[in-house]
């Protein structure tokens, strides 16, 4: 039993005090004034509770984008470091991660059995694109294919070319274990032999994979910035467009009408800008992004303005983001969403992205417990900013991050 507690409610907004009753990794019982014979009472007055933060597009396998390096990196030390990135995340406060590109079955399901600690995750194995798209990373001087995914046994194609190779490789991937489908429908930021406006992929081969996906109840994501390649996307059936840095007002009704998702992944795409700011990519990289006169908000303003659903995702490539997840939020206030409406994206919304909504991103009666502590009101979200600000983490209502008032476990795991 949490006693006292600011509670996160499902407009946005921390009630209370409240108690919190968690039982068998549950929530049993949310009111003021609980009695619960037995149970173990810990006082938690003054500090604010609120459901675990979904990160709707992650790459906890991704720890560097240096070719030089993993050309160099054992698969063995790959996976190691990215068992550490899931941990990370989760101490951060993220319980739950769509991992868009790099974890496979092995990790997912070694965090499931409690093998390592991490963040719950949900997978799409690899990023499906065209010959010569954002997803190949072709090495033109030995002539040789790369990827940020090592060649394990077992990793699934990722590069085709025309509906039927498109209809093998979503097949392979969800042989693979895939949740999701990952497309790329036009080029990205940091690629170098792409454009983030240029289509990738067909309508067809689009439509083909989210066919094929679909039998197998499964839901597609497309890496999508803008342009026809955004606009096929949503025409094709996709769930959630990813990035979306140039969506237009068109596109954005659209896909409010459809009821397709928009994760923005602002942290990445201000990440890619300051790197090229500061030259810390290639000349060639860098004059690219910095051509395109992205504004990383606008895609945000826009979808809120015509009703787009949103979810919250960080994109993270590199091993020294992983675990500043909740930055995310702040950025998204800064877009333009109210706190109420980052805080609710950032759970509730993440989670009815990923299918979970029924036992998961709520504090409320059934709902598995996966919850953070944070001993100061979050206010405009500002605090989210700077690592610390979460000071306890629970998962399936054990402690995976203990605050210091916790002296035992509340629950189980589910």
């Amino acid at each position: 039993m949490l006693r006292d507690a600011s509670v996160l409610d499902e407009a946005g907004s921390f009630s209370g005090p409240l108690d919190v009753y968690v039982e068998d990794g549950r929530v049993a019982a949310v009111n003021s004034g609980l009695r619960v014979d037995e149970a173990p009472s810990l006082d938690f007055s003054g500090l604010f509770l609120m459901p675990g933060v979904f990160d709707c597009h992650d790459h906890v396998a991704f720890s560097t984008v240096a070719v030089g390096e993993l050309l160099q990196t054992p698969v063995t030390q790959w996976a190691l470091e990215a068992a550490q990135n899931a941990r990370r995340t989760l101490e951060a406060g993220v319980t739950f991660v769509r991992d868009l590109c790099g974890a496979d079955r092995g990790l997912r399901d070694a965090i499931d059995l409690g093998f390592v600690p991490g963040a719950r995750l949900q997978i799409s194995v690899v990023m499906i694109s065209q010959t010569g798209g954002h997803g190949d990373g072709f090495l033109s001087g030995p002539g040789l294919e790369s990827s940020l995914v090592p060649n394990y046994p077992g990793r699934p194609p990722a590069v085709v070319d025309g509906p039927e190779a498109m209809r093998e490789a979503v097949r392979a991937s969800l042989r693979a274990g895939a949740d999701w489908i990952k497309l790329a429908t036009t080029g990205g930021l940091v690629s170098e032999h792409d454009q983030p406006l240029i289509p990738e992929l067909t309508l067809e081969e689009i439509e083909v994979a989210v066919f094929e996906a679909s039998r197998k109840g499964k839901p597609v994501a497309a890496h999508a910035y803008g342009g026809e390649g955004l606009s096929n996307a949503v025409q094709g059936g996709v769930r959630s467009i990813e990035h979306g840095g140039f969506l237009t007002e068109e596109q954005a009704a659209e896909m409010a009408k459809a009821g397709c998702f928009l994760v923005p992944t602002l942290a990445a795409m201000r990440d890619c800008l300051r790197w090229a700011r500061e030259g810390a990519l290639s000349p060639r990289q860098c004059a690219k992004i910095l051509d395109l006169g992205l504004d990383i908000g606008e895609c945000v303003r826009i979808a809120k303005e015509y009703g787009v659903p949103l979810a919250s995702g960080t994109d993270y490539i590199k091993r020294e983001q992983h675990g500043k997840n909740l930055e995310e939020l702040a950025l998204m206030r800064e877009a333009g969403l109210s706190p109420e409406e980052a805080l609710l994206v950032a759970t509730a919304g993440g989670a009815e992205l990923c299918g979970v909504a029924d036992r998961y991103g709520k504090i409320a009666p059934g709902y598995v417990f996966d919850a953070i502590v944070l001993d100061d009101d979050p206010g405009d979200l500002s605090v989210f900013l700077e690592p610390g600000a979460v000071s306890g983490v629970f998962k399936a209502g054990l402690p995976a991050v203990p605050h210091p008032r916790l002296s035992g476990s509340v629950g189980a795991e589910a």
